[in-house]
């Protein structure tokens, strides 16, 4: 079952944050981890939530997901993310049909 690591992003310092951003694609990809929201415009649809930045990835199980983000190459790279953004995440499992 696909599983997907939802992230809310405010960036606090762009330079810093560019640099997370032009390295870190690399790592998710290498442990099968596939970008289906980058960014992009955000348009509050319900209650008042209203993030700068969103970016959704699915990885086809959690223990993909797990090996990335506990990575020897992904912890190089974790520490410019904490500095330069306020970020919240979660993973949520994919629907699977009843049929």
């Amino acid at each position: 079952m696909s599983v997907y690591l939802i992230i809310e992003i405010k960036v606090k310092d762009n330079e810093l944050y560019s640099k997370y951003v032009e390295k870190v694609p690399e790592v998710i990809e290498s442990y099968g981890g596939r970008y289906l929201i980058r960014g992009g415009e955000v348009t509050s649809f319900s209650g008042n939530w209203y993030p700068e930045r969103i970016i959704l990835i699915e990885f086809e199980t959690i223990e993909q997901l797990q090996n990335c983000f506990q990575s020897d190459e992904y912890l190089k790279l974790s520490s410019l993310r904490k500095q330069s953004t306020i970020s919240k995440a979660i993973i949520v499992e994919g629907y699977v049909s009843p049929e």
